[in-house]
Formats: structure tokens, C-alpha cells, sequence
């Protein structure tokens, strides 16, 4: 099971955890690189993560993204079943929907969560840090 802990992380993974912490506990990721805004990603192909790292918080895990098949959300399994399914046993109301040629975006702000589903059924889940009242991130990691 991969316990998705929205607005904390996925599994042992928290939010505000720097590249070695992550590493202590996973080992080396898969395959490391650089985005266009110089952000450090890392890929973990047996977890089906893309983790990112920002540059401009001191490269501070702030959002993931996660394809598991075993993903859960509130003891739910979400990846490859169908959206609206999925969505009416959050107790979440408010989405909104962006389509993108085969995929769509069901995004929950308060929860910073994106389901992105093709052909109707959930094919990755996204999760980003919060943004607290003080326009800062709330790191759930204390170093």
C-alpha cells in the first residue's frame, strides 16, 4: 500500500525534506535532472515517483507526483479507476476540471491534489506543498 497524505506527502515522504533525507530513505533516485526553472527532479521507477525539488525554496520536496497502482488516498485506491468513481468517495466538493487533448486535470485546491485521468480513469496523482495565510510554504518536515 502507498499512502498518499495530502497536504503532508506519500508514504515516508514529507514536504520541506531536502534530497538527502529522501535518500536516506530510499536510496539514490532512478534518475535525477533539472527542470526549465532549475527545480532538481527525481524519478524513483519502483514507487512511480516524480519528486520535485524547488530551487527558490533552498531545494525543499514541495510536490509529487505519484503513478503507483497501489496508491491510496484516504484508504482509497485511486490509479486506474474511474474519475467521477473516485472523486464521489472523496469527501472533497469542490474540483475543477482542465482538459488537455487525452487527459484531464481534476484539481482540488485546498488539498493542492490533481487527479489526471485518460479515458475516464485516474492515471496519476498529484500533491504540492500548502501555501499558509502568510503566503509561505508550510514544510511538514523539521530538519
Amino acid at each position: 500500500m502507498m499512502t498518499i497524505n495530502l497536504k503532508n506527502g506519500v508514504d515516508k515522504l514529507l514536504f520541506g525534506m531536502k534530497q538527502k533525507d529522501v535518500e536516506l530513505i530510499y536510496g539514490k533516485p532512478s534518475k535525477q535532472f533539472y527542470d526549465e526553472d532549475g527545480n532538481v527532479i527525481f524519478l524513483y521507477n519502483q514507487q512511480k515517483w516524480s519528486l520535485t525539488f524547488y530551487e527558490d525554496e533552498a531545494f525543499r520536496l514541495g510536490y509529487i507526483i505519484c503513478s503507483h497502482p497501489d496508491a491510496t488516498i484516504l484508504d482509497k485506491k485511486v490509479i486506474g479507476r474511474n474519475i467521477e468513481v473516485v472523486k464521489n468517495e472523496l469527501p472533497f466538493k469542490s474540483w475543477t476540471k482542465e482538459d488537455f487533448d487525452t487527459n484531464e486535470n481534476h484539481f482540488n485546491e485546498s488539498n493542492w491534489l490533481i487527479l489526471q485521468s485518460e479515458y475516464d480513469d485516474v492515471i496519476r496523482v498529484e500533491i504540492g506543498a500548502i501555501i499558509n495565510d502568510k503566503d509561505e510554504f508550510d514544510w511538514k518536515f523539521k530538519s
